[in-house]
């Protein structure tokens, strides 16, 4: 038994382990059986998540962007490794931090932009923000506000995807104050029972808003629900981009093989606060600045900088090279975003009722 911050005692258990340490897992990553090429194109997919939220802080600071945004900066690798593992043509859901999950399958930077402006290039057209994002030709069908409210409408499409019998499968993005919604516990016992291709991809950064979950699970790894539907299930570093995508080719790979559903949760930490670019540390919860510390040397970039720089496949200089390329091209897509258009008063009713063109 443990007490909390309130003197409360609480049966509260640590089943993650060092994954929930942030003093682990900080040297390079693995690269013993990974190519180069792979590794050096999952960085630059990791940095351009990672600066194009960097911009979008800056325009939250500002007031520019006037929608609320959920930054993952700190958990590019869960995005990206997942990604690794799909195509055009699967079915994928986010939730309200969903910049990366949209990127990471090639969402554009022009679009990002654009809906975080409010304007008619975005990918919503401007009528979402932040947290709605859409990108279909990518394989993203959309993220919304509400906790939890994708997982159901992935399952959904995973049902979809089995009717169809083409290969694609769904992927649902949550984070860990989800794993609480009556939602997921309703789609993983009908995803089990129907077999269906989806993976759930929980990314736990141990905290929902500003409450840690020590305040709100009786354990601090949410893959105990899939067990509970016996739905297969990994849980690995959420900051490996290495261990996340060898997690989620077996989940995938055995989902599209007809093998059922699969349940990955990627254990990470996001720098910045719950909503906009501060990082608020000081929100009565147990989030310190030495923690917060901690975590940013188990920045996911910075290690597999590192491994790639020891094979002799990345120059010392390379990955500043690189940060300056994509900024580069944050700031010219910001531009054209700036120069767009705002969508028409019009769009209000277009997008809301069906127009009878007889």
């Amino acid at each position: 038994m443990v007490a909390n911050q309130y003197g409360y005692a609480t049966g509260f258990r640590d089943t993650l382990g060092a994954l929930a340490d942030p003093n682990a897992f900080t040297g390079s990553l693995d690269l013993a059986q990974v190519d180069s090429a792979w590794a050096l194109s999952k960085l630059r997919d990791m940095l351009r998540i990672r600066v194009a939220e960097e911009v979008i802080g800056e325009l939250a600071q500002s007031g520019e962007a006037r929608c609320p945004c959920h930054l993952g900066i700190g958990q590019e690798a869960v995005a990206v490794g997942v990604s690794a593992q799909l195509t055009a043509a699967d079915r994928i859901f986010g939730a309200h931090r969903s910049h990366s999950h949209y990127l990471a399958v090639g969402g554009g930077l022009d679009e990002l932009f654009g809906e975080v402006l409010g304007k008619e290039t975005g990918s919503s057209k401007g009528m979402g923000g932040s947290m709605h994002l859409y990108g279909p030709e990518v394989g993203f069908h959309g993220s919304v506000p509400i906790v939890g409210a994708t997982i159901p409408i992935a399952t959904g499409a995973g049902l979809a995807c089995k009717m169809d019998g083409a290969g694609a499968i769904a992927v649902s993005y949550f984070g860990d104050g989800a794993a609480e919604e009556g939602l997921l516990h309703e789609s993983l016992n009908m995803a089990s029972i129907l077999k269906l291709p989806i993976v759930f991809v929980c990314e736990n950064n141990l905290f929902s808003s500003h409450l840690d979950i020590h305040l709100r699970q009786p354990q601090n790894s949410v893959a105990r629900f899939a067990t509970a539907h016996a739905v297969r299930s990994h849980t690995v570093d959420g900051n490996d981009v290495v261990a996340v995508s060898r997690a989620m080719d077996d989940l995938a790979t055995r989902a599209r093989r007809g093998e059922g559903a699969g349940f990955l949760e990627a254990v990470t930490y996001r720098w910045r606060g719950h909503v906009g670019p501060n990082e608020d540390i000081d929100v009565g919860v147990r989030r310190q600045p030495g923690e917060l510390a901690a975590w940013k040397k188990r920045d996911p970039v910075r290690r597999l900088v590192d491994a790639l720089v020891a094979r002799g496949a990345l120059a010392e200089n390379g990955a500043a090279v690189l940060t300056s390329d994509i900024r580069a091209q944050c700031d010219e897509a910001l531009l054209r975003a700036r120069q767009a258009s705002y969508p028409p008063i019009s769009n209000l009713l277009d997008f809301v009722y069906q127009r009878d063109e007889q």
